[in-house]
């Protein structure tokens, strides 16, 4: 069989290939890889997920490349979210650009 090169996306908007796809379905040998470890049949709709979001710094290539089932890659995708906030709110607070609301009461 022959190696073939990564597939790494010109920018973080670029979709990524159905031939990638399939490499990443293989690899991980058809298994969700949200934490269930559960087959994924090929009646189900799965997603491909990137293991460290991009919004937290990751990078479109396919190492960083998992298959996840539909339902849990929106649960993952909100917990990135909040994991991207919370360093945003922190970060801005260390700088103090954002200064605490004090209430009193």
């Amino acid at each position: 069989m022959r190696d073939v090169p990564e597939w790494i996306g010109k920018d973080d908007n670029d979709p990524v290939p159905n031939r990638v796809r399939a490499r990443v379905y293989q690899r991980f040998g058809g298994v969700c890889q949200c934490g269930c470890n559960r087959k994924i049949w090929p009646t189900e709709g799965w997603d491909i997920d990137h293991r460290m979001a991009l919004i937290n710094g990751g990078e479109n290539r396919e190492d960083n490349l998992q298959p996840v089932l539909i339902d849990h890659h929106r649960s993952k995708s909100a917990d990135d979210l909040a994991e991207k906030s919370k360093v945003y709110r922190m970060r801005q607070r260390h700088l103090g650009i954002k200064k605490r609301k004090w209430r009193w009461g």
